[in-house]
This record gives C-alpha cells, sequence and structure tokens, in this order.
C-alpha cells in the first residue's frame, strides 16, 4: 500500500477504529448474484488484503450462514490485517420470505452464532441489518451495548435507519456508523439521513455504491441476467428502467473517459467526495473488478467534476425503486 493511500484512511464515527474509504462487501460471494465458488471466494478476500483493503463487510443472512463461514475461512490466518463487519436481524422464513428480529435475546444469541461462524473473539462493528419497527431501538441497542461491554463486539452501527431512529439509538450507545445504499443512481434517501449522522458525528457505509452493477458500463439487457440472480427482482433492472437509467451511464462513460478513469473509479471517487464520512463497500466476484474499484482511491475529482456530476444524474434520477416492493416497508425506520 503507498504512502498516499495509507494517508486516506477515516474513522468510523467516535470510535477508535479507521480503515481506507473502499472496503469489500462480500454478499455476492454467497451466490447471491449468480453462481459463486468458495475457492475463488478466498482467493478474492486474500487478493483484496494483498492490495491494502482493510474492511470486509458481511451478515448472518447472506447465503444462511454461508458467508460468515467463508469470509471466516478466508481470513483466519489474518485477522490482524482488517476491520470485520457483520450484521444481524434479518431473518429467513420457511417461505423464503425476510423478516426483521431486534429482540435483545436475539440480539445476544445471533452474535454469538456469528462469532462461531466467522473464528473470531471479537467482531470490529456489528450492525443492525434493518431496524425492527415492533421493538423499541433503545431495547435492541442495549442488548449490542452489552456486547461492547463483553469485548465481543468493537463498536456498533445501524442499518436503514431513519433520522429519529439514529438519534435514539445513538442516546443510548454511541453509534459508530450507519449503513445504506448510497450510489450516484440511488442516493436520496441516503442524502436526507446524512444531516443526522453528520450532527452526530457517525460515518456513513455506503453499500451498492455501482448501484447494483449498474454503474460498471456493463452491457446489460434486461434478459441477460441469468436465472437465479437476485437482481431479475429488482425494478432497476426491468426493461424500461434499464434503459433510462443506462443513459445516465453513458453520459458517466464520456465523463469518466475525460477524466482519464473507468466508470466505476468514477462513480466511487465521486461517493468519496461528498465527505471523509463516507466509506464505500463494492462487492465483487472477480478479481479485476476488485483492482479497479479499489483504485478509484488515486482518482482525484475537481471540485468542478464533482458538481457537473451531481448535476447530470440528480437525486432521484435512478429509475425503479430501490428494493422489491415487500421489502421496501424495512427502509428507513
Amino acid at each position: 500500500m503507498s504512502n498516499r493511500e495509507e494517508s486516506k484512511r477515516r474513522k468510523l464515527g467516535r470510535s477508535a477504529i479507521d480503515v481506507l474509504p473502499i472496503g469489500l462487501g462480500c454478499m455476492s460471494l454467497s451466490g447471491v448474484y449468480g453462481a459463486a465458488d468458495d475457492e475463488a471466494g478466498i482467493e478474492l478476500i486474500h487478493h483484496a488484503l494483498d492490495l491494502g483493503v482493510d474492511f470486509l463487510d458481511t451478515a448472518d443472512v447472506y447465503g444462511g450462514g454461508h458467508n460468515e463461514r467463508l469470509v471466516g475461512q478466508a481470513i483466519a490466518n489474518r485477522r490482524d490485517e482488517l476491520v470485520l463487519a457483520t450484521k444481524f436481524g434479518h431473518v429467513r422464513q420457511d417461505d423464503g420470505s425476510v423478516a426483521v428480529d431486534g429482540r435483545p435475546e436475539y440480539v445476544i444469541a445471533a452474535c454469538d452464532a456469528s462469532l462461531k461462524r466467522l473464528g473470531v473473539d471479537a467482531i470490529d462493528i456489528y450492525f443492525q441489518h434493518r431496524v425492527d419497527r415492533n421493538v423499541p431501538i433503545e431495547e435492541t441497542v442495549g442488548a449490542m451495548a452489552s456486547l461492547v461491554a463483553q469485548g465481543k463486539v468493537r463498536a456498533i452501527g445501524l442499518g436503514e435507519a431513519g433520522p429519529d431512529t439514529i438519534r435514539r439509538a445513538h442516546r443510548e450507545h454511541p453509534i459508530a456508523a450507519v449503513q445504506s445504499e448510497y450510489s450516484l443512481l440511488y442516493r436520496a434517501d441516503a442524502e436526507a439521513v446524512l444531516a443526522t449522522t453528520r450532527e452526530l458525528d457517525i460515518s456513513f457505509v455506503a453499500y451498492a455504491p455501482l448501484g447494483r452493477s449498474l454503474l460498471t458500463s456493463q452491457a446489460y439487457t434486461a434478459a441477460s441476467i441469468e436465472e437465479g440472480d437476485q437482481r431479475k427482482r429488482f425494478a432497476r433492472f426491468a426493461s424500461d428502467n434499464l434503459a433510462r437509467n443506462l443513459e445516465l451511464v453513458a453520459w458517466l462513460d464520456a465523463k469518466a473517459a475525460a477524466a482519464g478513469c473507468t466508470t466505476p473509479q468514477l462513480a466511487l471517487a465521486w461517493l468519496l467526495a461528498q465527505g471523509d464520512d463516507i466509506i464505500v463497500i463494492p462487492g465483487t466476484k472477480k478479481i479485476s473488478r476488485l483492482e479497479e474499484n479499489f483504485g478509484a482511491l488515486n482518482v482525484d475529482l475537481t471540485a468542478e467534476d464533482v458538481a457537473a456530476i451531481s448535476a447530470a444524474v440528480p437525486p432521484g434520477a435512478g429509475a425503479g425503486d430501490r428494493y422489491p416492493e415487500a421489502m421496501m416497508k424495512n427502509l428507513n425506520l
């Protein structure tokens, strides 16, 4: 890792944890976006660590625990090289649907199960994946705080939480980071929360920062997404929406070429330019994409570039809801 990259480290809220601002989201290594291979996944994580990536993000629901086991296997002899994040609260039902559980007793049990799958003594930052509307946030965060007191967790975070919930949670125990979808195409929800996180000195972890691959300049058609790829469920990939989204990407392609970088690098650099509190966790199954994404650390956009990109792709420009209808009700609670 170069000294230049090292100088770009960012704190996770008021915690003692700092990371490079481009990490790795590991969800796709468990078959969410089509077939995945464990050996290749472990190789990718090792390559990420070799590059200098030091923030890995997983969750207990990804692959029904598979993702945590895979990450645990990959980092078994390299634990001191990374900051490890995982999440609880999404519970897969017998019919395949996902429910949310924020009960204190579940928080404790879920953490113990994650520690076992990951093969670690402590989780660096433990996120509530989604807010449970049926459990006061103070109760959930109180249980998370007890995990910190026990040394099982170093810091805690929330996923897709709204401003009032963030404030209440932060009064119960310091919140190090809030995690939400945040990309050029889908950012209205994230930007509505940023005023609160910044007021409270909470970091923002941006997942899906490349719009679930829309901002990678792939030649998508609605029919080109393979069976088993969860993107088929997302409205952004439906034919009319996809056409609109790809029009925006075409403008970004030209802007990236003029800036001497790739479109994904431009999109990630734009996000990092939004503030020193932003950390991005693009996911991929390909080493070439991993290297490309991490290379965005070395893309310097001018203030004029950032403004032009923001104007060309304004908030709300992305066509299609962020999630299938049934999952939208669990956002920004």
